[in-house]
Order: structure tokens, then C-alpha cells, then sequence
């Protein structure tokens, strides 16, 4: 009897509580430590132009950045900041400094901006001096870390999906892998105030809601998804083409129910996508509101589409660049990639865990859910194709890793997990581990040489150094471990500010 109590007191726990598990508590484990040693700052030009809404709207009610941007180009000396006061970036239209990031990273950092500014004068009440500007220390810690927050919601989303799957253990080692052998860690707890930790967020919730209301999908399910779906887009314009899963899924529904001439139902259905596409626009709203005030129209900055190359001559590159140059299919007039070194900047060739995600769509398929594996699939090559068409800038230089892919992170994460479900039958799961702890390994040690140990690798992975780099990160750390737990700003490019 005695024995049977602690089983009663998990299964009751496991009846409250079913999205916790040991999977979740792993994450959970892993995510707070990092979290602790994380580093809060704006420091990077996308970064003050995502954050320049709260404080322009919050302190002088208008979408004047000006102040702002200056604002923070004091903060963070040659960071680039200063560059978006140029007079080129005045909107000849409104008089206004341009900003091309979108607004839904504001949006969702809004709480968190509300409750620092809410701290801080409450703080200031009981005689503490912090400056209630919205550029002191609480404000950006508070957005930096509801980044963190949100992407972490976010893995918890992923292992649940998968879970549908896979086992717990590959679950939960797949979302592991795919989180901190790739990209979005460092999106999540060094460069903090991008956009792609919210976007990993909303992608993971979007196709969450998706996944699991498949056969199913009823008025609030279509419409949580038209709005996650336009505040996705206001996030990062290209995570709107996550919408093609609902919508091709819709096409089959609809051939399905036009051979039976079920005529009621595709009504029905009908009836539910327009909810789903009212809701999108509406969710737009804010985004069209703001393209006005500072474009003097409801679209986004020449500057954004002029990016745009429509053969996408890059493609290939974005996931391997053996070979920088444009496709053949694509005429390309001054190309810089032409000079690049192969090797240098593709997704595969800093994160080798992802085309071993890929590759376990295909068990998804064999187990006869080839539409879902087809969708994903689909879904991951768009943004490649998009990525590849964005003329001189697909390569991200100065980046940590391919980033425009952390938000396809949850298809990842599901391939993985099938594949290591599939492995684990096959080898000891010890050996499944060693491979993930290596992985992980190797993208920490891409994240010191580009941080501290060797800046040069911002312009890209250089051949065959970074083998000697990646294993002589250890030694280096131990030298700078006191900064790095203590002084970490004084390590990177650009201070912390204040």
C-alpha cells in the first residue's frame, strides 16, 4: 500500500498537469540556467528598430524615432545604430525617420515593457533613482527576457508536438538538439531583442493549433489561427507563408468534399476560412496602421521589396554554399557572393543537426501520414526559397548562423524526433545522446569564437581554421570564464549601455 501512494500522487499529478512531464521538466532544467546567464542588451540596428516602438509610442505618444534611435546609438557606440538617423532614411512622405522592422515583437514585448515601466516608478516612489525613459536597465532586460520566455513556451509546444509521434525520450531529445545545436539558442539568450525568439514562439503556436485540431477544426480553432496567422506576419513578414499548411490542407479537404458533393459541409467549411481570413486582416490592422503613419501608405519601405529577386538565386546556398555564386538559372549583375569562400555560411554547414531533421520527414511519410510530412516538408522549402531570394543579403554576414531558418524549428523538431525514435530501436541510446551532446557542442563553440574568441568568424565559417578554433575553445574559455560570468558586455562587440 505504501508503495502505490507515490504512483497515486503522479498519476493525479499527471491527470492536473498533463502538459508536464519529464520531458517539459528537462527543457525546464536546461532553459533557467541559461536564462540566469544571459545577456540583455539592444545592441544591433533590427534590434533598436523592433524596440523603438515601445519607447517612441509609451514616452512621446508619436512614431518619431528619432530620439529613440539616438537614444540608443549613445548606449551602444559604433554599433550601427547611428546609421538609421541618415537622411537617406527619412520617408519623403511623412518627414519621418524610416523604420523597416515590423511591429508584432512590440506587441508581444508589450506586458513586459508595461510591467518594468510599472517596477520602476513604483521603485522610484520608495527613493531608488532609475530612469523611467524606457531606456534603463529594467525596461530591457524585461522585453530581452520575455524573448527568452516566449521561445521557451515556444520548446514546450515543439516536445508536444512531436509527442504525438514519438517517444518521450526522443521527444524530448529532438527539442533539446534542435534548440541548442542550432541558431536559436543564440537568439534566444545572447541576441535577445531579435525577432526570431518571438517568431519561433508564434510559428510553434500556430502550427500547435494546427497539428492538433487536424479532422477537427471548429469556429475557435480557425479563428485563434487566423489571428496567430497575421500576428505571425506582423512579426516576420515571411512567416505568413506558414498559412500555406491550413490552406493547401484546405484544398485537399475541399476536392475531398466536391467528389462527394458533400455541398453542406464545404459550405460549412467555407464559411469557417473566411472567419479565418477575416480574422487575418484584422490581426494585420496594426501593421497596415503603422506602414501609414511612417510610409504615408498601407505597404512596407521600397527598401523591403527591393531586396526581392524572384528566381531566388541563392537557394541552394542558404542551406549549403558550395558554391556562393548565383544559380545558373538566375542572372545576378554584381553579385558579392561571387567572391565569397564556399562553405562559409549555409545553414546545414553550421547546424549539421538540421539535415538529420529533414531526413526523418520521411518516416512520417512511411507511417502513412504523408500529407503532414508533404506540408512540412513544403513549408521548410519556402522559407528556403524566399531566404535565397533575398538578393545581396541572404548570407547574413555578421550574423551568428543561418538565422532566417530558427522559425521552421518545430518542423525540425519533429523529423528529429521521428528519426531518433527510429534510431533508438537500432543503436543504445547512449550513443543517441553522445551524438546530441556533440552537436550541441559544436554550435557552443561556434557561439565563443564568434562572440569572443575569434570576431573574425561574424564574415563567416573559415576553412580549415575553425577546426583548430572549435577544439581550442576549451583552454580559451577558462582564461575568460571570470568575464564571462561576471562581465559578459565587456566581452562582445558593443557595451550593454546602461
Amino acid at each position: 500500500m505504501a508503495q502505490q501512494q507515490p504512483a497515486g500522487r503522479r498519476s493525479g499529478w499527471a491527470r492536473r498537469f498533463p502538459w508536464f512531464d519529464r520531458g517539459v521538466l528537462t527543457l525546464l532544467i536546461l532553459f533557467l540556467p541559461l536564462l540566469v546567464v544571459s545577456n540583455p542588451r539592444i545592441a544591433a540596428t533590427d534590434e533598436a528598430q523592433y524596440y523603438a516602438y515601445l519607447t517612441s509610442l509609451r514616452f512621446d505618444g508619436d512614431m518619431n524615432f528619432a530620439n529613440d534611435y539616438a537614444a540608443l546609438a549613445k548606449m551602444n557606440p559604433q554599433s550601427g545604430i547611428e546609421n538609421l538617423l541618415s537622411e537617406s532614411r527619412i520617408r519623403p512622405q511623412t518627414g519621418l525617420v524610416g523604420n523597416i522592422a515590423p511591429v508584432g515583437s512590440a506587441i508581444l514585448w508589450a506586458p513586459f515593457f508595461l510591467l518594468a515601466d510599472l517596477l520602476v516608478h513604483m521603485a522610484n516612489a520608495l527613493g531608488a533613482k532609475i530612469p523611467a525613459d524606457g531606456f534603463s536597465k529594467p525596461y530591457i532586460v524585461a522585453v530581452c527576457y520575455g524573448s527568452a520566455i516566449y521561445a521557451g513556451a515556444g520548446l514546450i509546444l515543439c516536445y508536444h508536438m512531436a509527442r504525438r509521434y514519438a517517444s518521450q525520450f526522443a521527444s524530448a531529445l529532438a527539442t533539446a538538439s534542435i534548440w541548442l545545436a542550432t541558431p536559436l539558442v543564440f537568439y534566444m539568450f545572447v541576441q535577445m531583442a531579435f525577432s526570431h525568439a518571438n517568431g519561433f514562439f508564434l510559428v510553434s503556436l500556430f502550427m500547435y493549433v494546427w497539428l492538433t485540431t487536424r479532422g477537427r477544426r471548429g469556429w475557435k480553432a480557425w479563428a485563434a489561427l487566423g489571428l496567430l496567422g497575421g500576428l505571425m506576419t506582423m512579426t516576420r513578414e515571411q512567416l505568413g507563408l506558414f498559412m500555406l499548411l491550413p490552406a493547401i490542407e484546405a484544398l485537399v479537404a475541399y476536392a475531398a468534399l466536391l467528389r462527394a458533393r458533400a455541398w453542406p459541409q464545404a459550405l460549412g467549411l467555407l464559411a469557417r476560412h473566411a472567419l479565418f481570413l477575416a480574422l487575418v486582416v484584422v490581426a494585420l490592422l496594426p501593421q497596415l496602421a503603422t506602414y501609414t503613419v511612417l510610409n504615408g501608405e498601407p505597404k512596407p519601405a521600397s527598401e523591403v521589396g527591393g531586396k526581392f529577386n524572384l528566381c531566388s538565386p541563392h537557394m541552394i546556398d542558404t542551406l549549403i554554399d558550395y558554391n556562393p555564386a548565383p544559380s545558373p538559372w538566375c542572372k545576378v549583375a554584381d553579385d558579392p557572393a561571387v567572391g565569397f569562400p564556399p562553405f562559409a555560411h549555409g545553414a546545414f554547414v553550421w547546424a549539421p543537426v538540421l539535415p538529420l531533421a529533414l531526413l526523418g520527414l520521411a518516416l512520417l511519410w512511411r507511417r502513412g501520414e504523408r500529407l503532414l510530412a508533404g506540408l512540412l516538408l513544403l513549408a521548410f522549402l519556402v522559407q528556403v526559397y524566399l531566404n535565397g531570394a533575398f538578393g545581396t543579403t541572404w548570407h547574413l554576414t555578421g550574423s551568428f548562423g543561418f538565422r532566417r531558418l530558427i522559425e521552421c524549428s518545430p518542423i525540425f523538431i519533429v523529423g528529429l524526433a521521428m528519426g531518433i525514435d527510429w534510431a533508438a530501436r537500432r543503436v543504445d541510446w547512449r550513443v543517441l545522446l553522445g551524438l546530441a551532446v556533440a552537436l550541441v557542442a559544436w554550435n557552443f563553440g561556434l557561439m565563443a569564437n564568434w562572440t569572443v574568441l575569434q570576431p573574425q568568424l561574424r564574415r563567416g565559417l573559415v576553412w580549415p581554421d575553425v577546426w583548430g578554433w572549435q577544439l581550442d575553445v576549451p583552454r580559451r574559455l577558462i582564461d575568460t570564464v571570470a568575464k564571462l560570468l561576471f562581465d559578459r558586455c565587456a566581452l562582445m562587440h558593443n557595451s550593454c549601455g546602461r
